[in-house]
């Protein structure tokens, strides 16, 4: 089993919380202790974005202590536990049942929650990463593996005495994953209103990362303009943008793999071409000439050459925080590609054309982002359009009208 560091209860800890308004996150809550076994000195610190924040993390760390949970058990992430103590998190699967519940860790669990402290994955928290693989279109069984190792998991973690309860046990998930497609019908919901609001969540990101870069900026607003996944922005090429037309093609995005990120197809196996409007034209210049000359260089990266994920881009911009604190509680990266088609749309884009700009595989599936009124005046179309053609009745060929005479 991985280490649970464990302190006794008579030990107490030293806590302060210091101003520093430079920062994005001016309050630093540090905890400070004696290692019962090493006797040597430890210290924790966290940023936070107000001091009632700060205050209410050290609570929590104090509370902890006295249940025998030292402050570095408390703070390690997902990730790290799961790698730790997932031989005992599965003990007594078949091989059989272990490697798709691997898969599921792997490639959804991580990707979503794997950043969060095991003490901060809430039943909220369970619910939105729920949401989102279902966004992404995987299937029941793929959901279902995925929740079953988180299960596991965090059952191992409440064993190990770091929570109380199982925050993922989600009673009844077929029906969570039915209320989800039904909330996906309508992706407008998800969209963010309009440009002013897009701009002042882009400033809003790069403020909260590391060294203030403007490249998180700059990939979500092309994402929001083009309608485009977070992994098919990071697998954007300077080949790929034409800039007399000003279109791009969509070749390629970025996914994790078992190896790694790698560079995979679209999701829909095919390229697809995107416009590109005056206003992030500029935009995309910049970084075409920040790129060079070289057609497979990548035109969107992380500040170090990185390439971008999803979980990258919310992990490098606090993200969660952000937009909490703007008033989009419900805001995922995905809804970045449902805010532009719902701008498009509402633009007057012809329905075939959108269609043919998102990549869907259905009409019926573009059609979501019709403004309701639109939506219901083409199904009012296409149902005159279905009694017309149930009604018609084959005129009858010369011959048989000569005859009736």
């Amino acid at each position: 089993m991985g280490h649970v560091e464990r302190l006794p209860v008579a030990v107490s800890l030293a806590c302060d919380i210091e101003h520093r308004p430079e920062r994005a996150l001016p309050y630093r809550a540090r905890v400070r202790w004696m290692d019962p076994q090493t006797r040597k000195r430890k210290s924790l610190s966290q940023s936070h974005a107000t001091r009632e924040e700060a205050h209410t993390w050290l609570d929590t760390l104090r509370a902890a202590a006295l249940r025998g949970v030292g402050p570095a058990a408390y703070a390690q992430p997902l990730a790290a536990y799961g790698e730790a103590n997932m031989t005992l998190a599965l003990r007594g699967l078949e091989p059989k049942t272990t490697d798709p519940y691997l898969a599921g860790w792997r490639l959804r669990v991580v990707p979503s929650l794997g950043h969060l402290p095991v003490t901060a994955v809430s039943n909220g928290a369970v619910d939105r990463a729920l949401y989102g693989w279902i966004a992404d279109g995987c299937s029941r069984s793929t959901v279902k593996n995925s929740l079953a190792v988180l299960v596991r998991v965090m059952e191992q973690a409440r064993r190990d005495g770091l929570i109380t309860h199982n925050p993922a046990r989600v009673s009844g998930w077929q029906a969570e994953y039915n209320k989800a497609e039904d909330e996906l019908d309508n992706p407008r919901a998800l969209a963010l209103p309009d440009w002013k609001a897009l701009t002042g969540l882009a400033q809003a990101l790069v403020a909260a990362s590391h060294g203030h870069y403007a490249g998180w900026g700059e990939v979500v607003i092309f994402a929001a303009c083009t309608a485009a996944r977070i992994g098919e922005v990071s697998g954007v090429r300077v080949g790929d943008i034409d800039t007399v037309n000003w279109i791009w093609t969509v070749r390629r995005q970025t996914t994790p793999s078992p190896g790694g990120l790698a560079d995979k197809r679209t999701k829909g196996k095919t390229a697809r071409r995107v416009p590109l409007i005056e206003e992030v034209r500029p935009l995309v210049a910049a970084r075409l000439l920040a790129a060079g000359p070289d057609r497979q260089a990548r035109l969107f990266t992380g500040p170090r050459g990185g390439r971008i994920t999803t979980a990258v881009l919310r992990d490098a911009t606090h993200w969660d925080e952000v937009v909490v604190r703007l008033g989009y509680e419900h805001l995922r990266r995905h809804d970045l590609r449902h805010t532009g088609l719902t701008w498009m749309a509402d633009a007057g884009v012809p329905l075939h054309v959108l269609r043919l700009i998102a990549g869907h595989g259905s009409l019926a599936t573009t059609q979501r982002y019709l403004h309701p009124d639109l939506r219901s005046l083409t199904e009012a179309g296409r149902s005159l359009s279905t009694h017309l053609t149930s009604g018609r009745v084959p005129p009858p060929t010369p011959g048989t009208a000569r005859r009736r005479l």
